[in-house]
């Protein structure tokens, strides 16, 4: 059960896990925030969450490149 939490944590809301581990706080207040200032503020943040979003991708697929040593054969 712990694999599957794990897998959708990183899956569905990696931003706010991301922003947990390197601040050093629970994941859980930080999704509890996100919450409360989208309804806040109707919604803005959530385009900030997709530009996090899309840079941890991009982030993964040079970390990605630059680990496989077949890519310069």
């Amino acid at each position: 059960m712990k694999h599957l939490k794990n897998f959708i944590e990183w899956q569905a809301f990696g931003v706010c896990a991301a922003i947990g581990e390197k601040m050093g706080i629970a994941t859980a207040r930080i999704r509890m925030w996100f919450i409360y200032i989208s309804f806040l503020t109707f919604g803005s943040p959530i385009i900030l969450y997709m530009v996090m979003a899309f840079w941890l991708n991009i982030k993964r697929y040079i970390l990605a490149a630059r680990r496989n040593p077949l890519r310069y054969l």
